[in-house]
Order: C-alpha cells, then sequence, then structure tokens
C-alpha cells in the first residue's frame, strides 16, 4: 500500500511515530511539519535523532516541499494519515487552503476520493473544532480522534499508544495485533 504519513505540530507525536514504525514495510512517504519538530523536542527528545529514525521507515518530507509526490494525483497515493492532526491543519483541510505538502496531500485525497484519515489530538473541543470535524467527516474523511480505551487493561503508556495505532491500522485494513480486541466472555 502507497501512504502518506503527515506529522502535525499537535500533542501525540509518539502515536505518529509508532505508527510510521508499523507501516514501515508499506511504501511510505513522510511529511513533517516545522511545528511537528517542535512538538518531537517536547514529547520525544532529540528531533534530528527522532527524525533520523522515521528515514528509516519512509521517505521524508519538509511540509515546504510543495513540489513532492504527495502534492499530485498522479502520485498514485492509496491513502493518507495525518496523526498527530493539530486543529490548524484540520481547519486547513476542512476549509480547502492548502498552503503546504500537507494540506495539498490531503487535498488530493479528496479530489481523488481516496482515503483520508485524521487524527485529532485535542481535547476539549470547541463548536468550530466540531463543525470543521463535522464537514470532513460528511466528505468522508475518517476522524479517529486519539482516545484510547481501557479495556484491555493498559500497563504502560505504550499499551495506550499501540491501541490507538491499531485502531489507525484498523481503519486502513491493514491486519494487527497491537491491542487486545473487546471480548466481553
Amino acid at each position: 500500500m502507497k501512504i502518506i504519513l503527515a506529522l502535525t505540530g499537535a500533542s501525540g507525536i509518539p502515536i505518529g511515530i509508532r505508527l510510521a514504525e508499523v507501516l514501515k514495510r508499506e511504501e511510505l512517504s513522510i511529511v513533517v511539519s516545522e511545528n511537528a519538530k517542535k512538538v518531537i523536542e517536547y514529547e520525544v527528545g532529540d528531533a534530528k535523532k527522532a527524525l533520523a529514525e522515521l528515514g528509516g521507515y519512509g521517505k521524508i518530507y519538509d511540509e515546504a516541499e510543495i513540489d513532492a509526490p504527495p502534492a499530485s494525483g498522479s502520485a498514485l497515493f492509496d491513502t493518507m494519515v495525518v496523526c498527530p492532526c493539530s486543529m490548524k491543519t484540520l481547519s486547513a483541510i476542512a476549509n480547502g487552503y492548502c498552503h503546504n505538502l500537507i494540506t495539498r496531500s490531503a487535498d488530493v485525497m479528496l479530489k481523488e476520493g481516496r482515503k483520508l484519515i485524521l487524527v485529532p489530538r485535542e481535547t476539549p473541543v470547541s463548536a468550530i473544532h466540531l463543525e470543521n470535524m463535522l464537514k470532513l467527516s460528511r466528505l468522508g474523511v475518517v476522524i479517529l480522534p486519539a482516545s484510547p480505551a481501557f479495556y484491555h487493561k493498559p500497563k504502560k503508556i505504550e499499551d495506550m499508544v499501540d491501541f490507538v495505532v491499531g485502531k489507525i491500522l484498523d481503519s486502513l485494513r491493514i491486519e494487527n495485533k497491537l491491542y487486545k480486541r473487546w471480548n466481553a466472555r
């Protein structure tokens, strides 16, 4: 599968990095925003090291590289995941504001009728956030909030990250065993 993964400046960067790690066997293009680089410093530590590791999972693009393959429908990407997705990016996508490679790539997914998954990590959400999410959902975009469950009895943060990554993989129809599925019995 040919996938675009975008990391934006919302909290939750470890989820996006773990998703890249799991998707490394796919044809993966990773777009990193300038604000994501700042959040990597806060949440992971050494941004240069983290970006170098990401480079082992797929081709990395800067958000300013508007001429990169993800910006064109002729590149034939199957799907795009924005994880984590800032409300700024979500709003830009909802309103067709294609100011960088991330929002242009999402616009391409929409215009080509391809799968687009946004993983917002914001709480609480305002009416504006909800209206933008509803607008995108009505266009067929999957809105998959980074909301871990607890029925699988997570023991550490990585278990909660894997739950969210597993749900993203489920939406991509990629088989995984990253979390224990619901079984009330």
